[in-house]
């Protein structure tokens, strides 16, 4: 799944209707948006421990990332306090479209503008434009992060 095909889904769902999208066209680009990120962050743990080569350890470090546990692990600000600006822009973005998916895949409260999920979705795009900027080192430290459990010394 790559991020960019997520993102082009994303502005496609907001632009279906010539006049004012649906809500859950709406809420459905929120949570693409969401997806595109945690794709991004899947692909970078599986390319930076595995290579490029698609074999089952690449396969398998993708799906080891865990919605919650990446959650957890970007929410986690002494450890962050490490890595570069983009990489703790990405971290708060990610926490922060996470719980917006799960407001938009399950609450049934509230309305959703077009001008607000465009706001979201450029926000997703440049948080993953920064991120992947990075120098290899520290995404590859950030993908470790993420997927293991830090164990004292």
């Amino acid at each position: 799944m790559k991020p960019i095909d997520l993102m082009e889904a994303a502005r496609g769902l907001t632009e279906l209707s010539p006049r004012r999208p649906s809500q859950a066209n709406l809420r459905r680009a929120v949570s693409t948006a969401y997806y595109a990120m945690f794709h991004c962050l899947a692909a970078c743990a599986a390319n930076s421990l595995n290579g490029r080569a698609r074999d089952a350890a690449w396969h398998q470090t993708y799906r080891a990332l865990e919605h919650g546990k990446a959650r957890t692990a970007c929410e986690d600000k002494p450890a962050l306090a490490a890595f570069p600006p983009e990489v703790r822009g990405f971290a708060d973005t990610f926490v922060a479209l996470q719980k917006a998916r799960q407001r938009a895949d399950y609450a049934l409260d509230g309305r959703y503008e077009k001008a607000d999920v465009r706001a979201v979705i450029d926000r997703v795009e440049e948080a993953i434009d920064a991120f992947e900027q990075v120098d290899a080192r520290h995404r590859r430290a950030f993908a470790v992060h993420v997927l293991f459990r830090r164990r004292p010394w």
